[in-house]
């Protein structure tokens, strides 16, 4: 089959590889219909994640059809049309128990990072039973591609937030996850969306979108000073950090007010400092971590019902055949890129 291969820091290739088997009785076998590029794909392919292996096929945000299932699958057959969760979890371990889904014994994200991920014709699911949902008929790949990975990251990291009906809520980056972010972020009913980004165009299409209310542009405005502004000089009640890098993760601390929360949900390459001379006193609460991706029916239902529409954020369609085209046009934003989607080839 063919699959988009890491052999190195900006070395990844279209290459023929085998197809994937059934390994253990609670797998599936998909076919990849749909997926996309992320964000953390870009980290591995600059090399910015070295514990990803030469000669692994990279990507987890897809959708597919199942053409195999394991004698311990149940929940599914083949021809199903499913979404695919980018967490595996076995349900069974000491974290998985406890809900900690992102931190499962045997699995968590390690499509595309540990095992063999979906930007190919087709891969293989563990725990297919607790990973993969049905896409309802009414519904395409196209509006339910999101919800493996940065739907319910957006999701997770508004949750963190403890968001409360009538705050103030700034997103630090307004890329993909960012946005779904803000998208999600309404469903607790605060009174204002807050987009920051030095991208104004990304601002402007936030706003656009009825995604958020306002956008910040750090390099026109001070825009820790707005944000009081905005809150009779307190500060955003819930701050959510969604890109990985100093200046978000700077802004996000300096932009909550005293007793609110920063939500972390950005992928960092490199150490971040916490200035505890200053921070200690403000009563601050901070939460991280990887999404648990365990509210994907939920976030169907809404998409189902009209409540979420993220398919603005595909802005570019190409068959997998291009795909290295296709990282190329997500990396440098080419034409405004978003989400670049990969087809299956006809």
């Amino acid at each position: 089959m063919k699959a988009f291969v890491y052999h190195g820091p900006k070395n990844m290739s279209l290459d023929q590889v085998p197809d994937p088997v059934i390994l253990k009785p609670t797998d599936a076998i998909v076919r990849v219909t749909t997926s996309t590029i992320c964000g953390t794909d870009k980290h591995i392919r600059n090399g910015g994640m070295p514990q990803v292996e030469a000669g692994r096929v990279i990507g987890h945000e897809f959708c597919g059809e199942v053409v195999e299932t394991g004698a311990g699958v149940h929940k599914f057959k083949k021809g199903d049309k499913v979404a695919v969760s980018c967490v595996t979890q076995c349900m069974e371990c000491f974290y998985c128990k406890r809900g900690i889904y992102s931190r499962c014994e045997d699995g968590s994200w390690i499509f595309g990072y540990m095992i063999d991920g979906c930007q190919a014709d087709y891969v293989r699911v563990p725990y297919a039973d607790s990973g993969m949902y049905l896409i309802p008929d009414s519904l395409t790949d196209e509006d339910v591609l999101f919800v493996g990975d940065i739907l319910s990251t957006g999701y997770f990291g508004a949750e963190n937030g403890n968001i409360q009906p009538g705050d103030t809520v700034a997103v630090f980056g307004s890329g993909p996850v960012g946005m779904c972010a803000m998208a999600t972020a309404r469903l607790w009913g605060p009174s204002k969306i807050v987009a920051v980004d030095i991208d104004q165009s990304r601002l402007d299409f936030a706003i656009k979108q009825g995604w958020a209310d306002y956008g910040l542009n750090p390099q026109k405005v001070d825009v820790t000073q707005a944000l009081k502004d905005f809150t009779n000089g307190r500060g955003a009640d819930v701050t959510i950090e969604a890109n990985g890098f100093e200046p978000t993760f700077k802004g996000a601390i300096e932009g909550v007010r005293p007793g609110g929360t920063v939500s972390i949900m950005g992928v960092f390459e490199k150490p971040q400092i916490l200035e505890m001379q200053n921070l200690w006193i403000q009563n601050i609460t901070i939460k991280m971590g990887l999404v648990k991706a365990n509210h994907i029916p939920e976030l169907i239902d809404l998409i189902k019902e009209g409540k979420l529409n993220m398919k603005p954020l595909i802005t570019h369609t190409i068959p997998l055949s291009q795909v290295a085209e296709g990282y190329d046009i997500f990396e440098e934003r080419r034409d405004n890129a978003i989400k670049v989607v990969l087809k299956a080839d006809a």
